[in-house]
């Protein structure tokens, strides 16, 4: 017993000899600040793209949210109103919607062809003055459709970079932790010892990075998604608008 008991209490003082004491342990701070400076000028570039996407995330939904809003009370004023005169009067008051810039556009058209309106020579002196009409509808559509163009412009508006985000942050990420783990292996080889607690925190290091990216990637393209859906819903919209100006002008000037 005393000689099978002496291998297994040397290989149980080895191990002893092994484990991490418990005060040892490494924070996430500690393994930045342990970084090299090619991993640290990673998450450097990694937390920036990520304070961007955020600064785009929340200027973002308030855009929409005011743009919402404003749309519903511009609509309903407009279907309200018996005149475009009437509407127009609203519309500085409603600028963050996108249809207010569709109406104005249309509207300035609209109101520039009527102008060329020309009495008929012939009509008698005391005859009622003939109704203005519209010399081209087409061009109106043409109006309301460069309109729309500008609005849904305006409102993917810096969206790209969000995609951007969300693809090249993991890739970044992954780059940070392929060039950890070289000098992780590195360190191995100088010290010539692949003990736990020498492997272990180089690799932490490494694996932060790709950590970092996913962090970043992750809320980008979920907001991205959804923005790029909102748009999509924005500008059926301004189309369902812009047929409904269509209709009352051709209703009422031609």
């Amino acid at each position: 017993m005393r000689t099978l008991g002496r291998p297994w209490l040397a290989l149980l003082v080895q191990a002893q000899g092994d484990v991490v004491p418990a005060g040892s342990g490494q924070t996430i701070l500690t393994l930045i600040a342990r970084a090299s400076y090619v991993s640290r000028i990673v998450l450097l570039f990694l937390a920036l793209m990520s304070i961007v996407s955020w600064s785009i995330i929340l200027y973002k939904w308030w855009i929409f949210r005011r743009a919402d809003r404003q749309s519903s009370q511009f609509i309903d004023v407009f279907r309200r109103s018996n005149k475009f005169s009437e509407v127009q009067a609203v519309c500085r008051s409603l600028e963050e919607s996108p249809l207010v810039g569709l109406f104005q556009s249309g509207y300035a058209e609209l109101t520039a062809q009527l102008r060329l309106h020309v009495p008929d020579p012939a009509a008698q002196p005391g005859a009622a003055a003939s109704r203005p009409t519209l010399k081209s509808l087409p061009a109106v559509d043409r109006s309301l459709m460069r309109a729309s163009v500008v609005e849904v412009n305006k409102l993917e508006r810096h969206i790209p970079f969000l995609a951007t985000t969300a693809s090249i942050s993991p890739f970044i990420g992954l780059f940070g932790t392929v060039w950890g783990i070289i000098m992780a292996f590195e360190g191995i080889g100088q010290t010539g010892s692949s003990n736990l607690a020498v492997v272990a925190p180089g690799i932490a290091e490494a694996l932060i990075a790709t950590a970092a990216g996913l962090a970043a990637a992750i809320p980008a393209v979920w907001f991205y998604n959804y923005y790029s859906t909102r748009v999509k819903l924005m500008a059926s919209e301004m189309d369902d608008f812009s047929m409904e100006f269509l209709n009352i002008a051709e209703r009422n000037f031609t």
